[in-house]
């Protein structure tokens, strides 16, 4: 039953963070309540996911790491750095807008992305170490690239940041991964089908509960809104465009090339949307949530061309072979 529950969660995924938002704009006051929640929601889907990752793969990564270098570049150079500049020429002077900007942009790749390159025959090792890596260093490079970027302009308090980041995201991967070496991952298939679901329903309880406490600033259907979400979309689809130019100019197999693009345009969204709320004010989160609500949609139209481009290069191998 649970496996079932799981695969057609899988299929909905691009509904869920959207009905997660709609939830907690209706529920308002009534969920905002529970932000305290978001913290521990969030570390048990991490660890839920993280139980599938393995030091093994991680190590083979190593031994040739341009893919992973480049992910790195795309998300913590390229994307924090074309946010802050997007934030400035549209929304000049405006403090809470360019850090929910980069704030969007800097944190870690997710482990939804994960799904992703499965359903699209990526390489799933590059992807777990992807998440692995980005996963240790988030604690450092999130605090460092907004102080680094956003300083000036609001106050941080960075070594709480660290402290979260730590606790929501690094403390549950590494036991997640003790697990998968003591039982020699076995662990996947004895605990796999229980927690996968429940991580999947954990993500739309803290979706809910983050659009509950900044329902006051979506509830309204200004022209601002509408733009800005329209700028959230085009920023999420320049990270996947950048890890389709990179492949390609790097010369990527299709396999790695699946990874990068999605390991480049994804991101753990719904880690963002907690630190927003939990350090910053309301209006800081506006930013991340909108890209909760499309990182899903735009991750699925992402999925359809690469299938397509699949499709036409096995075809193509197919005809070479004959």
């Amino acid at each position: 039953m649970l496996i079932e529950l799981n695969r057609k969660l899988n299929k909905l995924m691009p509904l869920i963070t959207p009905t997660g938002i709609l939830i907690g704009i209706l529920c308002g006051s009534s969920l905002a309540s529970y932000t305290y929640l978001s913290p521990w929601l969030f570390a048990f889907m991490t660890f839920a996911g993280s139980i599938s990752l393995s030091f093994r793969d991680f190590l083979n990564v190593l031994k040739k790491p341009l893919p992973l270098m480049l992910c790195l570049f795309i998300l913590h150079l390229a994307m924090p750095v074309l946010a802050m500049t997007v934030s400035h020429l549209l929304f000049p002077g405006d403090a809470y807008m360019l850090t929910g900007f980069v704030l969007a942009a800097v944190i870690p790749t997710g482990i939804s992305t994960f799904v992703w390159v499965s359903i699209y025959k990526g390489n799933i090792a590059l992807t777990l170490s992807i998440i692995l890596i980005d996963t240790l260093l988030a604690p450092f490079i999130v605090p460092g690239v907004l102080s680094l970027l956003v300083g000036a302009s609001v106050r941080l308090d960075a070594l709480s940041m660290i402290g979260s980041l730590f606790w929501m995201i690094v403390a549950p991967s590494l036991l997640g991964m003790l697990l998968n070496e003591w039982s020699k991952g076995k662990i996947i298939l004895s605990w796999g089908p229980w927690l996968n679901p429940f991580s999947k329903l954990g993500m739309a309880c803290v979706v809910a509960i983050n659009g509950a406490v900044v329902a006051p600033y979506l509830s309204d259907f200004s022209p601002k809104l509408l733009g800005l979400a329209a700028v959230i979309i085009l920023l999420a689809l320049v990270g996947y465009l950048l890890g389709f130019g990179l492949s390609r100019l790097t010369r990527l197999n299709q396999s790695d090339k699946v990874a990068l693009v999605f390991n480049g345009g994804m991101r753990n969204i719904s880690a963002g949307a907690v630190l927003a709320v939990t350090y910053f004010p309301a209006p800081v989160a506006v930013p991340v949530v909108l890209g909760m609500v499309f990182q899903q949609l735009t991750a699925s139209l992402i999925g359809l061309v690469l299938g397509r481009q699949n499709r036409r290069q096995h075809q193509t191998d197919t005809a070479s072979a004959a």
